[in-house]
């Protein structure tokens, strides 16, 4: 493997060099689907010419596709590995759980995404005022249908059942566990989930009854918020309230147009004011257009994870800014998470629909 990535690295500086771009390779990072190498540039060379560069680089190390991007001063230009490895979800689990008695448990609410680009595991805590709802952006092939999937699956792994339609009441800040809301359109991402005891109710694939649902959290929603201080242990229900409802809907595109503008209402509501009560919405989209999205719910979704989209616009779009790159991603679960302003490409963690069913089957016992 290092003479491998030696002969690559003075592969990258030969191009460079013929192209008249004084820079060196200074090191780089192996990750399970890709190769980074990170190139340091001399003071004045023309980032832009370099990021012009990335089909001679491709061609140059005989790969199907390069992603060449700047990192602060660097330059880290990206390959596809000839042997690409997944990231599994229930062995990163385990890893993640079977740590020494002084170091802290995995906060309750959050999920587990996988390995970010530094080989570190990388989760993501709902109740956060910086998360609150997530949008998940790729098409077919991208892996967004896997990614939920493991998002769902380490939420109830981590997190108590809880059934918050069961009664009118709010515990408040000190209540445990979670609810699961699995909203699925096209009827299959979400099925192997059926008979989990986090789900709120079965997994909702019928237009009449995802109307209904939603219309439910929006009158959970108001009764949360009516709730006075003195009713839930003197603390506001604004920041850390629980227990918590994540809604997971598989294709936001298919929902808007069989619902109409009576779903795009609630969920718009929810997504405007469902964190502060404790209601999260995490929604996937294979159409990540402003047209789809809506100016109200784009806005109230501040944690964005992209997938291979098919073009720059649509990149922007699903990520907010422009320059990310998402369309020139590999697919298969890598992926771009958007948040507080920053950028992190990270492998989603896999889990196989056997291992999906054995999980729900484990926790049910």
């Amino acid at each position: 493997m290092r003479d491998m990535l030696n002969f690559q690295a003075d592969r990258i500086e030969a191009v460079l060099n013929v192209h008249k771009v004084p820079a060196r390779v200074s090191g780089g990072t192996v990750t399970p689907r890709w190769i980074r190498f990170k190139v340091l540039p001399a003071i004045g060379a023309k980032i832009s010419k370099i990021k012009r560069l990335n089909e001679e680089l491709a061609a140059a190390l005989d790969a199907p596709d390069c992603r060449v991007s700047r990192r602060g001063a660097a330059i880290a230009i990206e390959v596809p590995r000839d042997d690409p490895q997944p990231v599994r979800l229930l062995p990163l689990f385990r890893q993640l759980t079977a740590r020494p008695a002084d170091v802290s448990p995995i906060p309750p609410a959050t999920a587990i995404l996988g390995l970010s680009e530094d080989g570190a595991p990388l989760l993501i805590r709902l109740p956060s005022p910086d998360v609150a709802h997530v949008l998940v952006a790729g098409t077919t092939g991208s892996g967004k249908t896997m990614l939920m999937q493991s998002m769902i699956l380490s939420l109830a792994m981590i997190n108590e059942p809880y059934r918050p339609f069961a009664s009118d009441s709010y515990a408040g800040p000190s209540a445990s566990g979670l609810s699961l809301v699995l909203i699925d359109p096209k009827g299959h991402a979400f099925r192997l989930f059926e008979g989990l005891p986090h789900l709120a109710r079965p997994v909702i694939w019928q237009v009449e009854e995802m109307t209904e649902v939603l219309h439910s959290l929006v009158r959970l929603m108001e009764r949360r918020s009516g709730q006075q201080p003195d009713q839930i242990g003197g603390a506001s229900a604004s920041r850390n309230a629980s227990p918590r409802v994540v809604v997971f809907i598989d294709e936001l595109a298919d929902l808007l147009m069989v619902g109409g503008k009576e779903i795009e209402r609630s969920l718009t509501r929810l997504a405007q004011r469902g964190r502060e009560v404790g209601i999260h919405v995490v929604a996937a989209t294979q159409k990540p257009t402003t047209a789809v999205l809506g100016p109200l719910i784009k806005a109230n979704f501040p944690v964005r994870l992209v997938g291979r989209v098919t073009s720059a616009s649509d990149a922007r779009t699903a990520a907010g800014w422009s320059g990310t790159g998402a369309e020139r991603l590999m697919g298969r679960g890598d992926f771009l998470a958007v948040a507080e302003g920053r950028l992190i490409r990270f492998q989603a963690a896999h889990i196989s629909p056997a291992e999906i069913q054995d999980v729900v089957k484990r926790i049910v016992a």
